[in-house]
């Protein structure tokens, strides 16, 4: 083969590659769109008796943003929109059950959900151009720092939620709410010093949350008056499958952050196939089963062990798996 024939079959080769991924990451976000959002534009929490939630509309839309899926993206946040805004703040109902009466029973927000939704809308208006994104973000995020940003023992710290979670002695936090990849892109947007100081304190607590001899975080926390932290006593006190999120927003936001290497001692005591699903940090009793899933692929973007990172379903995966699997992946790719 001449030197010019073979320029020209490694060209062709390199074209037919470029032109396939796209079609493969495609397929990988039809499935999940298949098994997982309605024609209306719901996401279906397949392991949680098909109620909805806002953060799986959140999670959806950053995932519509990768995958440039404009129609799916405007049918996504259409949905959200008509069903779960609430009109007395700017912010979304956190849950929607389509088998009750009324499909909203609580009128609570998540704070996670919120910022996940503002998170897309920014993210779009940016990639395709769309000023209306631009601005329905900045309400949003207006809307978050009003109702969900507060100052407590010394710490800026978002609460899970507007009602519930400021009990006066003490505030009830979810670590894994710390989305600091958002938050930076906010600051950036907005240049508010709020989101900066969001996640400068939110990085600091966490180098307070450990526990057990794991010393691990929880997936709620108590932090009290004066500045200590405790488990919260509503919740098992569990590092457990909302926490296992606290490791992919910290290496979204910093792959070299120290405050990952909690987690990394931890999985490193058990082999890939043998990791715990959750443990109690107080007892150290553990999950009969292992993470699989998308938890799994956290661990293994956790680990380094990008070997066995991939956007490929499985057939038995929920909602909440699979969307942390396409998120991890989206993850690896943006880095």
């Amino acid at each position: 083969m001449t030197l010019k024939r073979f320029w020209c079959s490694g060209m062709w080769l390199l074209m037919v590659i470029m032109l396939s991924a796209p079609a493969v990451a495609s397929d990988s976000w039809n499935r999940y769109k298949d098994r997982y959002l309605s024609a209306d534009g719901r996401i279906i929490d397949s392991g949680n008796h098909n109620v909805s939630h806002s953060e799986g509309q959140g999670y959806a839309m950053l995932l519509a943003v990768h995958y440039d899926d404009r129609p799916g993206f405007d049918r996504l946040w259409s949905w959200t929109t008509a069903h779960l805004s609430n009109k007395q703040n700017g912010l979304f109902y956190w849950r929607y059950n389509p088998a009750t009466a009324d499909p909203v029973v609580d009128k609570n927000n998540a704070a996670d959900g919120d910022v996940l939704i503002a998170w897309a809308l920014l993210r779009a208006g940016e990639k395709w151009h769309e000023p209306r994104y631009l601005q329905q973000s900045d309400k949003l995020q207006s809307a978050i720092i009003l109702h969900n940003v507060v100052t407590y023992a010394g710490h800026t710290v978002m609460l899970p939620g507007a009602q519930g979670f400021n009990k006066t002695s003490y505030v009830v936090l979810n670590p894994s709410y710390f989305l600091f990849p958002a938050w930076r892109d906010f600051a950036r947007r907005s240049h508010l010093a709020v989101w900066n100081t969001l996640i400068d304190d939110g990085i600091d607590l966490l180098g307070s949350l450990h526990f057990g001899s794991s010393g691990l975080p929880l997936d709620w926390v108590a932090l009290n008056a004066d500045g200590s932290v405790a488990p919260a006593t509503a919740w098992p006190p569990r590092f457990s499958f909302d926490a296992v999120r606290i490791p992919l927003y910290l290496w979204w936001y910093d792959q070299k952050s120290l405050r990952l290497v909690p987690f990394q001692q931890f999985w490193q005591n058990f082999s890939r196939q043998h990791t715990p699903a959750w443990i109690d940090v107080l007892s150290n009793n553990s999950a009969p089963y292992t993470l699989a899933g998308g938890m799994l692929a956290i661990r293994d973007l956790t680990m380094g062990d990008s070997s066995n990172l991939n956007e490929t379903l499985s057939d038995t995966q929920d909602y909440y798996s699979a969307s942390l699997q396409l998120l991890t992946w989206m993850v690896w790719q943006e880095k």
